[in-house]
C-alpha cells in the first residue's frame, strides 16, 4: 500500500501535467473567468490588504489581480521564502519592487519593500496543484503555505482550474481549508467560520 507521501507525489504529477496540456488560449480564458469570479467576492471587496502569490508558468495567473488590486487602492503584499521553510509577505507598488528569488518566482526586494506584520485581517490568495471541494489543497511539498496560514487569521481564497479539483484529497492534521474556492467554472464556501457574512 501507497504511503501518504507517494500518493500525494503521483497526484502532484497527474494535475502538473493537466495544467502544463492547457492551451494557452484555454489557459487564458480560464485565468480571466477566474480573476472575474474573485473580484466579485464580498471578501475582496471588504479587503484593505491582498495577499497573493506572483504566478509563472502554468499557474493560475495573478498578474491581472495585483493590477486590479492596485487600481482598487487595495495594498498588494507577496510572499518571500525564508530559511527552516518560514514564508513572509511584503508589500509591493511596482513590479520593479520584484526579483527572482526562490524556485526561480519573483519575490520582494527587502530593501524596497516593508514588511506585512498585521496578519488579522486581509484575503490571501492561496496556490495549489489541486483542490478539494472542502477546499483543503495539494501543495507543492515545500510546507511554505502551510505554516503560514497556521497563524493567518483574515480571509483566504484557492485559485485552481475546475479540471485540477477531486472529490477529496489526503489532508494531514494541521492542514488549513480555504475560505472559498474560486475556479473558472463556480465558486464554492468551504469554510463555515464566515457563512453568516455578506
Amino acid at each position: 500500500m501507497k504511503c501518504t507521501r507517494e500518493w500525494k507525489q503521483e497526484l502532484r504529477q497527474r494535475y502538473r501535467t493537466i495544467r502544463m496540456e492547457l492551451l494557452p488560449e484555454e489557459k487564458a480564458r480560464c485565468d480571466r473567468h477566474i480573476l472575474e469570479r474573485l473580484l466579485c467576492l464580498y471578501q475582496y471587496r471588504r479587503a484593505a490588504v491582498i495577499l497573493t502569490y506572483v504566478s509563472k508558468g502554468e499557474e493560475v495567473n495573478t498578474e491581472e489581480l495585483i493590477r486590479q488590486a492596485w487600481k482598487d487602492g487595495k495594498q498588494v503584499a507577496v510572499p518571500r521564502c525564508m530559511d527552516e521553510k518560514v514564508m513572509q509577505f511584503y508589500l509591493i507598488q511596482s513590479w520593479d519592487d520584484l526579483a527572482p528569488g526562490t524556485f526561480g518566482v519573483q519575490e520582494p526586494l527587502t530593501e524596497r519593500c516593508r514588511l506585512l506584520t498585521e496578519l488579522r485581517e486581509g484575503l490571501c490568495i492561496v496556490p495549489g496543484m489541486a483542490f478539494d471541494f472542502d477546499g483543503y489543497r495539494l501543495g507543492y511539498g515545500g510546507g511554505y503555505y502551510d505554516r503560514f496560514l497556521s497563524g493567518f487569521q483574515g480571509d483566504t481564497a484557492g485559485l485552481c482550474y475546475s479540471s485540477c479539483v477531486r472529490w477529496k484529497l489526503p489532508r494531514g492534521r494541521y492542514d488549513k481549508a480555504v475560505d472559498v474556492l474560486v475556479t473558472e467554472r463556480y465558486f464554492r464556501k468551504c469554510n463555515s467560520r464566515h457563512e453568516n457574512e455578506e
